[in-house]
């Protein structure tokens, strides 16, 4: 199972935003820490946005926040909110086999990715910005190191 860059940039963008709370983040700054392109972050946030999990604040003291405390932010729904295709094979698609019916195949690769996304449904946000990996992530980001814990809150909207 591999995951598209687009659900990696909304992951990474979840972790950034959430170590900054209470303070708004921007896409530049995102993008810079993460040395990716801002073009193409804005459209994950701007998805981010329309799912409820980003607040976006416009104009001159601007940026992102946000929108639900980490708890709430299970990192399986993230998945399957940003993957355009979590069909592992093209049978799982279009039915589009000689074998479909009969397949072991496909029952098995859908155990498989049942599985895959039942162990993310078990984290949260908030267990991505906890204990000292929360801290250490947020060192390499540049971020201020948060106060034992602030990792994982969020004021509320």
């Amino acid at each position: 199972m591999r995951l598209t860059r687009y659900t990696d940039y909304a992951l990474r963008t979840l972790i950034y935003v959430g170590l900054q709370e209470p303070r708004q983040s921007s896409i530049a700054e995102i993008a810079r820490a993460y040395g990716i392109s801002e073009n193409h972050l804005t459209k994950v946030v701007h998805q981010l946005g329309r799912l409820g999990l980003i607040r976006t604040i416009r104009g001159r003291g601007g940026g992102l926040r946000l929108a639900k405390p980490p708890a709430e932010i299970v990192v399986g729904a993230v998945v399957r909110q940003t993957e355009d295709d979590l069909a592992l094979v093209e049978c799982f698609a279009s039915g589009a086999c000689a074998i479909t019916a009969p397949c072991r195949l496909r029952r098995a690769l859908g155990e498989a990715l049942a599985a895959f996304l039942a162990v993310l449904d078990r984290y949260t946000l908030a267990d991505l910005l906890g204990g000292a990996e929360g801290i250490e992530i947020a060192g390499l980001l540049g971020l201020p190191v948060p106060s034992p814990g602030a990792a994982g809150q969020v004021a509320s909207a």
